[in-house]
C-alpha cells in the first residue's frame, strides 16, 4: 500500500499554482538557502526560526548550536513545518489588484531527527552548498566544533509546493486601457568580495570565492507559463 504521507499535498488556496513534481521541489530546495522552521515550545509558545537549509537526497539538513533551545526542541521530534520560498520576479499588471510576484514556495511537514553518524560529511555538504569547493581550501572541523554542532534531518515525505510563473491576468476592460503590463524577472548575483579587516597581507581571494561571481540566482523565462486567452 502506498504511504499517503509520501504524496504531495494540494493546497486549497490557488490550487492551479500547485505542483506535484518532485523535481520542482528539489530545484527550489537546491537553490534557496534560507528556510523557516515553525514549531511550538513546551509552554505552548509558537515560533518561526530562520536558518540555512540544504537538501541531501530525500531529506533537508539544518545545523546549529547544541545550546539552541529551538534546535534541541526540533531534535526531540517536535512536529514542525519548514517553509522555503524563492522570489523570482514582479508581475506588472494593468491594475494594482492583479499585480503580483513570480515565486516558488514549498512547505515540508514532519519531524526532524538528529544526525550523529558521519556528521562531518553533512557539514561538508552544507559548506559546499553555500560556497562550492570551499571545504578543500580550509581546515577540517575540530572535535570540539563537531561536538558543539547539532545536525538535523527533515524527511521529504509530506510536502506542498506552489509555483507562480504566469503573466498578468487583466480583465477585458483593462486590456483596452493605456497601462503597460508584463513581467520583470529577478536575477540575483554576488558582488565583489570584501576582505576581512584582519586578513593578513598576501592572501588572495580563493577560487571558490571568485567562482561565486559567476553564479547567479534564478532567472524566469518570460515566455514560460503564459496563461490561455480568456
Amino acid at each position: 500500500m502506498t504511504d499517503p504521507r509520501r504524496s504531495p499535498r494540494r493546497p486549497v488556496r490557488l490550487p492551479e499554482k500547485a505542483s506535484t513534481e518532485r523535481a520542482d521541489l528539489d530545484a527550489l530546495l537546491d537553490s534557496a538557502r534560507v528556510g523557516h522552521f515553525a514549531l511550538v515550545a513546551e509552554d505552548g509558545t509558537p515560533a518561526v526560526i530562520p536558518t540555512m537549509v540544504v537538501r541531501d537526497g530525500d531529506r533537508v539538513l539544518a545545523h546549529g548550536s547544541t545550546g539552541s533551545r529551538w534546535m534541541r526542541r526540533l531534535a526531540e521530534g517536535a512536529p514542525t513545518a519548514l517553509a522555503v520560498t524563492a522570489y523570482d520576479g514582479v508581475v506588472v499588471a494593468r491594475s494594482a489588484f492583479e499585480s503580483s510576484i513570480r515565486y516558488r514556495s514549498a512547505v515540508v511537514f514532519g519531524r526532524c531527527s538528529t544526525l550523529t553518524e558521519d556528521k562531518e560529511r553533512f557539514l561538508d555538504l552544507v559548506t559546499d552548498a553555500l560556497i562550492p569547493g570551499r571545504r578543500a581550501e580550509i581546515r577540517r572541523p575540530t572535535r570540539a566544533e563537531l561536538a558543539a554542532t547539532l545536525v538535523l534531518g527533515l524527511p521529504i515525505e509530506d510536502w506542498s509546493l506552489k509555483v507562480s510563473a504566469g503573466w498578468p491576468e487583466d480583465t477585458e476592460d483593462d486590456l483596452a486601457g493605456p497601462a503597460w503590463a508584463g513581467v520583470v524577472p529577478l536575477r540575483q548575483a554576488y558582488d565583489e568580495p570584501l576582505p576581512a579587516p584582519d586578513l593578513r597581507e598576501g592572501i588572495e581571494v580563493p577560487a571558490s570565492v571568485r567562482s561565486l561571481g559567476n553564479r547567479s540566482g534564478p532567472n524566469v523565462d518570460p515566455t514560460a507559463s503564459r496563461p490561455s486567452p480568456r
